[in-house]
């Protein structure tokens, strides 16, 4: 459903809802649940690469700051059906996440980009870092030879990914992003002054101390609570796994254009 021009805001949240980036996601409420209480059991594969330590073992107030800041219901008695990320809250952390990156256009910053969810994020980072270099930014350049448990730290279309057996592989595990600021720390690399990422990507990009910002859906509460707590600048709410990749072009185009980037 490609918008050919720049969308408005109000044509955006209405794109945004017609193709469940946003509104009435295909994440059920059930599944959403089941992960908070995990983050909350203190289950590592749903921290994102962060540490929580004790503060979200109420899986109430994580269910708390979901309602704030994803728009997913606020009952704990709602516990089956349909749950929702609400598009205007998509949107606003869409202009913060523009402003972050146009303070990194203006100090042509050194940028990385990296995605856990290659299937439906790939072409959005890749977009982005375009943009972004284009502008003036440094496109960080990740090292050779970098592999984790689950497979090789690979780099396709300016992003981070990880491969494992010829395909790009979904994951929430921060340890790639680990094994990339490691790598670029023992060879005396610059770290990235900003990372655009999602899941643990993004997360231990921040929990390391480096500006980061990135986009998590409705069942991957970790992000969120890192950005209320400041240890991330900008989360934003989407179903990061849709029918099509195109249906992320509209957003993009907002994106940039907020940011200045076209």
């Amino acid at each position: 459903m490609p918008i050919p021009r720049i969308p408005t805001r109000t044509e955006l949240v209405d794109h945004l809802v017609k193709t469940r980036i946003a509104g009435q996601v295909a994440t059920p409420r059930e599944n959403n649940l089941s992960h908070y209480r995990q983050l909350a059991n203190g289950v590592r594969n749903f921290w994102l690469g962060l540490e929580l330590g004790d503060r979200w073992a109420d899986e109430q107030d994580v269910l708390a700051v979901m309602a704030e800041r994803v728009g997913v219901n606020d009952d704990p008695e709602y516990r089956y059906g349909q749950d929702t990320i609400d598009p205007e809250l998509t949107v606003d952390a869409l202009d913060r996440m523009a402003a972050r990156l146009r303070k990194a256009a203006d100090g042509h910053q050194r940028v990385l980009f990296a995605t856990g969810h290659p299937g439906g994020l790939l072409d959005v980072h890749r977009t982005v870092a375009g943009a972004l270099r284009a502008a003036g930014c440094d496109i960080v350049v990740i090292p050779d030879g970098l592999q984790t448990e689950e497979g090789y730290v690979m780099q396709f279309a300016d992003v981070a990914v990880l491969e494992h057996g010829a395909t790009l592989w979904h994951t929430h595990s921060g340890e790639p992003m680990r094994q990339i600021l490691t790598a670029l720390e023992r060879t005396a690399r610059d770290l990235p002054d900003l990372v655009v990422a999602d899941h643990g990507w993004a997360g231990y990009a921040g929990q390391h101390g480096i500006d980061s910002v990135g986009y998590a859906d409705c069942n991957d509460p970790a992000l969120f609570l890192a950005e209320s707590e400041g240890t991330l600048q900008v989360a934003v709410p989407l179903d990061d796994h849709v029918v099509s990749p195109r249906y992320y072009d509209p957003m993009v185009t907002y994106l940039l254009a907020e940011a200045g980037l076209r």
